[in-house]
């Protein structure tokens, strides 16, 4: 049985990491010592201010005999007690082991068949071992991220707490901790990332657009971002010359050799021409087998190509061009990759023609507008996706808070960046993980904690997108409260920005008068009677007062 001291360690780093294990453990007290260690002569925990330690002592050891065993079987993930030298020789491993890293405890205790240092991931080892050096030499806890690899050769990410445990100042004994698994978080994160990443692409592509007039220019980025974002090896755009009716190479990227550099196609001829002719996407996933239609260039073969895409550019109607996709294996391709690719491509074709019809400038620019809220549109759809009792939330919210601003006459420049903000307001629960959620019931306070991050999940991703810097107070402000008892900052009255305080009326609004998981729908009556009930603690008086009058 472990000591009260384990208990309150367990426990405490069991809060760090897994905030939804909570209420068979609230009786126990998880301060640290003064020294801020673990596992050290004198530590003290922090106990209620009436109640002294030592006669306390019997009341928690029975306390941890009942919860010791639940706590260690309920872990999220491995507990584990392993000696801190060249073998790491683990002498305890709880349960969590077999669905951890598909090694039963029996296997790893006192390395029988493996020992768990070699199951960190080959790049990761120096990592973990000398980041856990350096906290035991410090007398520190250690919390670290590492990858794993499974029984079955799966690759895993997973977070490592513990802390050392010393006899005296000097004798250190062992490790002790947990390791939870944290890849669905980590492809979370990368997947967002990922989104963030191709959402900057077509931002520096449309800056290209706006900003010049030099075709090639233009399109040097388009296919520096096609070949860095869509993973292949090799892009080219050839353009459409109504003089020759012929379509010719105008720009590279990724080639060995000048190949294709002289292309010249007719309408209907080759697989670009024939991309063009049908209008549709062109995948050709055995290349070598049909150099046949690429007589254009005899040379392709040097290249070693395999996979091949050819893409339309048609914007008003016309074929601008076509964008062509090479790769010298076979791509993995998903929707989220071809309508990226079809972004990319739709901004190409809206490139070419802003370079040669220079004099309608203004219209093209309209256009480009309109389908980057297209995608910032298809994001929010995307995030209502993933909680479906959500549809259609974001849309509403967006176009009454539009018609709130322009009543209270919010300039014109301003309605763009509050429209973004309000179809963005809830990009931040992409970090919020789907039990909590999607959780059909209460939230419990630890819960209600990591759902309050969510707004400054969003200032994380979206602030260093400077094109949605002005969208970003609905997104980062809107659960600020008039009375000063929001979050994330406890904004009072001026301080919450405008906008965030006009859309905070509208949200609740919608969210009330729509079915959630853990409630039904409220009918109109009673939201406005809570609206009213919430004027000057909730609300703005002023926004209120302008959404009774409109609504």
């Amino acid at each position: 049985m472990m000591s009260s001291k384990k208990v309150r360690a367990i426990a405490s780093m069991v809060d760090q990491s897994s905030p939804g294990i909570q209420s068979e453990f609230s009786g126990l007290d998880h301060g640290r010592s003064d020294s801020g260690r673990f596992g050290r002569p004198g530590e003290k925990f922090g106990l209620p201010a009436n109640r002294q330690l030592e006669a306390s002592k019997p009341v928690l050891l029975s306390e941890n005999n009942r919860i010791l065993p639940f706590l260690i079987k309920n872990l999220p993930g491995m507990a584990y007690r392993s000696h801190h030298n060249g073998n790491w020789i683990v002498d305890y491993v709880s349960e969590g082991c077999l669905q951890l890293t598909g090694y039963r405890p029996a296997d790893l205790m006192h390395n029988k068949m493996i020992s768990y240092i070699d199951l960190v991931h080959p790049e990761d080892r120096e990592f973990m071992v000398n980041s856990m050096d350096t906290a035991l030499r410090d007398s520190k806890p250690f919390d670290i991220v590492y990858r794993i690899i499974s029984e079955t050769g799966d690759q895993k990410w997973v977070r490592d707490l513990g802390h050392g445990e010393y006899l005296t100042e000097e004798d250190f004994i062992a490790v002790e901790g947990f390791v939870i698994d944290i890849t669905d978080r980590k492809q979370s994160e990368k997947r967002i990332q990922r989104q963030l990443d191709r959402f900057e692409a077509l931002r520096k592509v449309d800056m290209a657009i706006s900003s010049s007039l030099d075709l090639r220019l233009t399109l040097d980025i388009l296919l520096d971002q096609v070949t860095r974002h869509l993973n292949v090896d090799s892009a080219d755009v050839l353009l459409f010359n109504p003089a020759s009716q012929t379509f010719e190479y105008v720009a590279g990227r990724g080639f060995r050799t000048t190949a294709l550099q002289h292309t010249n196609l007719r309408l209907g001829e080759g697989y670009a021409g024939l991309a063009a002719l049908d209008r549709q996407i062109i995948r050709v996933s055995n290349l070598s087998a049909s150099l046949g239609e690429f007589k254009r260039a005899p040379q392709i073969v040097d290249e070693g190509f395999t996979e091949y895409l050819g893409v339309p550019l048609i914007a008003k109607g016309q074929v601008q061009g076509i964008l062509e996709i090479f790769h010298r294996t076979r791509l993995a391709i998903d929707e989220e990759w071809m309508n990226f690719l079809e972004s990319l491509a739709s901004h190409a074709a809206i490139a070419v023609d802003n370079a040669t019809m220079y004099n309608n400038s203004q219209r093209s620019n309209i256009e480009l507008t309109m389908a980057y809220d297209a995608t910032l549109e298809g994001w929010s759809k995307a995030l209502e996706l993933r909680d479906q009792g959500t549809e259609g939330h974001n849309q509403r919210v967006a176009a009454m808070t539009l018609r709130l601003a322009k009543s209270l006459d919010i300039k014109p420049d301003d309605l763009l960046h509050i429209r973004r903000g309000a179809l963005l307001h809830d990009i931040g629960k992409m970090g919020v993980p789907d039990n909590i959620l999607l959780k059909p019931g209460p939230l419990t306070k630890d819960e209600w904690a990591i759902m309050q991050k969510h707004p400054e999940y969003a200032y994380d991703l979206l602030s260093p997108i400077t094109y949605l810097k002005p969208a970003l107070d609905i997104p980062y402000c809107h659960h600020e409260k008039w009375d000063g008892t929001g979050y994330p900052r406890g904004l009072k009255g001026d301080q919450i920005p405008f906008s965030a305080r006009m859309f905070a009326v509208v949200d609740v609004w919608d969210a009330l008068l729509s079915d959630r998981p853990y409630r039904p729908a409220w009918n109109e009556d009673q939201v406005f009677s809570f609206i009213r009930e919430q004027n000057g603690k909730h609300f703005d008086p002023q926004m209120v007062e302008a959404f009774m009058k409109l609504f």
